[in-house]
């Protein structure tokens, strides 16, 4: 069999990425797509022409290669019938305990890929359109090529500039979670950290495209993603990449830790900063994410080395300590191996990571699902990049949900440590658009 050749065209960039991605969403050409913004790279994803899935239930475990490394994923996508392929999709924070051979609690898939039966790829002044059916080709060719408002915002909501207004005060028991994370951290065991998160639900309807484009003008993010995919939608502003594997086998992660607000005038944003920098307890819980992200790049990789150490990133309505860590992969080590052995990202789960699992699961009584997680792409050169999933909004079923954690070490304070989540929330609660009801149209008299 042959493999399927996408229809390819280079049309001209006539407006704001973010507004195009927005207008492809809203054309309703696919009941399924993901956006993910990759830098000055804008990429929207339609329909699936093959997929790659992993689900809980042993006999898929069973037929998986080398569950522990993703090699049977990798074989998976080397068989796709696609020349040229590019894959987008998620994998949910419990993928991390079938990793390392632990049971796991959550029903539903754990890795979620797709190759697209259509896709838009923005970057610079150019748009790369693709698809293989021809309807579908000339149907993206002409969205692209369609004249749009001078303001450009397409993308946003039919009402106007309306925000849902929504507590962030602690729904459950938060504090309690926090206080009994350290007695465990502080019993002696091995555990040195651990990274407790907490839901905050949406009682209202949320128009998820136009938050969307709301939240990426007001954010700051590493990466960002919107997707509707195997179930789960979700709009999210990512501040680190789990993993980066450049087609030239070069990894890089980028580990942040501690935190402060980034809010009010800009002599108390400096004051925060210099805050950050010199807290003990926040530049402790930095250090030994670094030490770990090297020890785990360090498995697959070579000439591994810290390339950036403890500067300040600016991330919404917070800043964090960050540091990035490369290596090279070795011979016969594939960026699949690269992914499992950085995932879950060292921020988003605790160090060690193993014993952090069960107190997480214990803490906070549910499964997280794709909170913490990973949006990924890759493709058929090797490249594979993924987003940790954090600073986002879910929608799963009739539930929707805002979701924030912090990093608890012996010196942590539970007022502290929520208000450390609030501060976090603020990133996406505060650009909520509401879905605007329209009206239905009169029945023919």
């Amino acid at each position: 069999m042959s493999p399927l050749r996408y229809r390819e065209a280079r049309l001209p960039l006539d407006e704001d990425p973010l507004s195009l991605m927005a207008r492809l969403v809203r054309s309703g050409l696919f009941d399924q797509y993901v956006v993910y913004e990759n830098g000055s790279s804008w990429s929207f994803a339609g329909g699936a022409l093959a997929s790659v899935r992993l689900g809980r239930e042993a006999k898929d475990l069973r037929d998986l290669r080398d569950l522990r490394d993703l090699r049977g994923v990798e074989d998976r996508l080397a068989a796709v019938p696609v020349k040229d392929w590019r894959a987008y999709g998620w994998a949910t924070f419990e993928l991390a305990t079938a990793l390392v051979g632990a049971a796991v609690d959550a029903g539903g898939d754990l890795l979620h890929l797709v190759i697209p039966a259509g896709e838009v790829r923005a970057e610079g002044d150019t748009v790369l359109v693709r698809a293989v059916d021809v309807e579908q080709y000339d149907r993206l060719v002409s969205l692209v090529g369609e004249s749009v408002p001078a303001d450009g915002e397409t993308g946003g909501p039919a009402g106007g500039d309306e925000r849902i207004s929504l507590a962030l005060d602690d729904h459950g028991n938060y504090r309690a979670a926090v206080a009994a994370a350290l007695v465990e951290l502080r019993a002696g065991g091995p555990l040195e950290k651990v990274i407790l998160s907490r839901q905050v639900p949406v009682p209202v309807p949320v128009d998820l495209t136009a938050t969307y484009v709301a939240g990426r003008r007001g954010n700051t993010p590493a990466r960002s993603f919107l997707l509707d995919l195997g179930g789960i939608r979700a709009a999210g502003f990512s501040p680190e990449t789990v993993v980066e594997v450049s087609s030239g086998r070069r990894v890089t992660t980028r580990p942040l830790a501690g935190t402060r607000a980034r809010t009010g005038s800009s002599a108390q944003i400096a004051r925060l900063r210099a805050e950050l920098l010199s807290d003990p307890k926040e530049i402790y819980e930095h250090a030994i994410s670094v030490k770990l992200a090297c020890e785990e790049l360090a498995a697959v990789c070579e000439d591994t080395q810290v390339t950036e150490y403890m500067t300040v990133q600016d991330r919404g309505t917070v800043q964090h300590l960050a540091s990035a860590v490369t290596g090279l992969l070795r011979a016969g080590q594939s960026p699949w191996q690269a992914f499992a052995a950085l995932f879950p990202a060292v921020t988003a789960t605790g160090i060690p990571k193993s014993p952090a699992y069960p107190v997480i699961r214990a803490l906070e009584g549910r499964p997280r699902g794709l909170y913490a997680g990973a949006v990924l792409t890759c493709d058929a050169t090797g490249t594979l990049d993924a987003a940790l999933v954090l600073r986002s909004i879910f929608q799963q079923g009739d539930r929707c949900w805002l979701q924030a954690g912090a990093g608890i070490v012996q010196q942590s304070q539970p007022e502290r440590e929520h208000e450390e989540t609030c501060e976090k929330l603020r990133s996406i609660a505060d650009h909520l658009v509401p879905t605007v009801p329209r009206p239905v149209p009169p029945m023919p008299s």
